[in-house]
């Protein structure tokens, strides 16, 4: 009887302290708005694709029990369900753990920092915080208190469309050969055609030797050539005839002048032979200094550095030809090897060499492609602003000219705008590897990154583009708005931004309203993302009618935008007002 007495004293004082702990933590349930929280910021927002809290509290004295626990955890509660931040801890003075005591007679606070990956059904949605309360084997939660409404998201309408740079230009540093010619498309090249006839010393006559040597032949042949062509164009001929520099000036001129005579007869009569009728113009100068310097920096003549300082120093042909007549061992090389190429007429032919149309172009570029040069093909892809098209060109410009890496660069900026990013991404290595360190390729790769949002190696790449072209500032711009640096972002972008909306967002997100409403204000092209930024500065700055105005023009520009106003928190004051919905429905 005793043992079975004893058991049933066991269990009252049990169940006693049971109810006693059930009751007490029904006590702290009853009490728990004693408790008072803030959050910072009190509206809460997204930065850096992440949602941060910071939670101050206050626990009143004689509140928390001593052999109490709670986990508190913040949740944001969405249409999709509920993001848990992770829990903070606290417990009572008697409880033996590593949390935060809070102390019964005193009270206490709490201090708390959180985040959660952000996603877009945290726009709508609210931040409450569950606790749940233990004692002894007692658990009893408390009703959840709410701390905010919804996230504002301004920060996610940046435009992560980032500006590739094509090759026009072969890089130097190329591992390909660089050639010039075809490094820029011209339709029309200039081209000339120059031949001399030499005359005797203080002599203005053609002589036959002259006139059969096989500069003069090729010079007749390639007037009358061009003339008959379909693709060339005989500008005309120009005749320039001159006198050594030697000798008196009044007879040179003399000398000079006849010999333009003679030169321009051979010329007419060649002209008229071949039924040619083009311009012919004519000049002669008396001494041919600037001959003279020509052929002197480019002999062996001893004192050849002497004669050229006597050039620069004196202007006068009279004092010049005295001071190279002194350098007497010299002056007779001079007259043996350069005077005598100085006694003739110069007859330059101009022809322009047409090529192919705009069309003719742009359907080689696509059905034979080995006919067109790489200028030509990189012209005709800038011709055609249809994507597929384009991808078609700078697909055979890699087939037919395999070791020149603005094909692949070219191809890659192309996919990019298509979406293809894996496709870009492949085409951009190739072209790094032809040209290792290129910054207009270093760019192109960094987009790639952007665009898979590694922004720490987009950044890296960015960096690596210095000097590639004015892209490479509003990519970094966009980097640094999704990082959450807004004033930084905003020095990246200058007023000859491809892109004012990102600007504008920047500045806005940097409180810069006056300086986001400049930008949108001045932007070429007014998008439905360019009057949606307006119709935010408008609400921040209660101009109801001008958010009216700005909201309606930027839906029906991009119905999309229907969508994001209505849980946009920039509009949350006129979510009831009929005029909002009406726009928006």
């Amino acid at each position: 009887m005793r043992s079975s007495k004893f058991n049933y004293l066991v269990l009252f004082i049990l169940s006693t302290a049971v109810l006693m702990s059930c009751a007490s933590l029904k006590k702290m349930k009853k009490d728990a708005g004693k408790m008072s929280y803030s959050v910072v910021p009190e509206t809460l927002e997204t930065n850096n694709g992440k949602v941060d809290i910071a939670l101050q509290g206050r626990i009143p004295e004689k509140y928390f029990l001593k052999k109490a626990s709670i986990i508190a955890t913040p949740v944001l509660k969405t249409p999709e369900g509920e993001k848990f931040y992770e829990p903070f801890f606290l417990q009572g003075e008697s409880v033996k753990a590593n949390n935060k005591v809070i102390s019964y007679s005193g009270g206490g606070s709490i201090s708390y920092k959180g985040s959660v990956p952000f996603e877009y059904a945290m726009r709508k949605s609210e931040l409450v915080l569950k606790i749940r309360a233990s004692m002894g084997r007692q658990v009893l939660d408390f009703e959840p208190v709410k701390l905010a409404d919804g996230v504002l998201a301004t920060s996610t309408l940046v435009d992560n469309s980032p500006y590739t740079i094509f090759g026009v230009q072969k890089s130097k540093n190329a591992t390909a050969v660089y050639d010039a010619k075809i490094d820029k498309y011209q339709r029309i090249v200039p081209e000339k055609y120059v031949a001399d006839l030499i005359y005797l010393i203080n002599s203005s006559e053609v002589r036959g030797q002259e006139m059969t040597k096989q500069e003069i032949r090729q010079l007749s042949k390639y007037i009358s050539d061009a003339y008959k062509a379909d693709r060339k164009e005989l500008k005309g001929v120009e005749v320039s005839a001159y006198a050594s520099p030697d000798g008196k000036l009044d007879l040179n001129t003399k000398l000079s002048a006849n010999r333009e005579v003679s030169a321009s007869k051979v010329v007419e009569n060649d002209l008229d032979k071949n039924n040619i009728k083009t311009d012919l113009t004519t000049k002669y100068t008396p001494e041919d200094w600037d001959g003279f310097k020509e052929l002197m920096e480019k002999s062996t003549i001893q004192d050849k550095e002497l004669i050229l300082r006597v050039l620069s120093m004196y202007s006068d042909p009279e004092v010049r030809e005295r001071e190279i007549k002194n350098l007497s061992s010299a002056f007779t090389a001079v007259a043996t090897d350069i005077l005598p190429k100085l006694r003739r007429s110069k007859i330059t032919a101009s022809v322009d060499v047409v090529g192919r149309t705009d069309d003719e172009n742009s359907a080689l570029a696509i059905t034979d492609p080995s006919k067109l040069n790489q200028a030509e093909m990189l012209y005709s892809a800038s011709l055609n602003s249809n994507l597929q098209v384009q991808k078609t060109i700078y697909t055979n410009f890699t087939k037919v000219y395999p070791d020149d890496w603005r094909g692949y660069n070219n191809l890659g900026s192309t996919l990019l705008a298509l979406g293809d990013v894996d496709g870009a991404a492949v085409n951009f290595e190739k072209a790094d590897k032809l040209d290792p360190k290129n910054p207009i390729i270093q760019n192109n790769l960094g987009c790639v990154e952007l665009k898979k949002k590694n922004l720490a190696k987009a950044e890296e790449l960015f960096g690596a583009a210095t000097g590639a072209g004015k892209e490479v500032s509003d990519n970094l711009g966009i980097v640094k708005i999704m990082q959450g640096q807004y004033e930084t972002a905003t020095k990246y972008f200058t007023d000859e931004t491809q892109s004012p909306a990102n600007r504008a967002l920047a500045q806005l997100l940097n409180n810069d309203n006056n300086g986001a409403l400049r930008t949108l204000n001045a932007a070429p092209v007014e998008s439905g993302r360019i009057y949606y930024l307006k119709a935010i500065i408008a609400a921040r700055t209660a101009k109801t009618s001008m958010m009216y105005e700005n909201l309606g023009k930027a839906v029906n520009k991009d119905s999309a935008f229907k969508a994001l106003a209505k849980t946009d928190l920039e509009f949350a004051k006129y979510f009831d007002d009929q005029n909002f919905k009406l726009i928006l429905n």
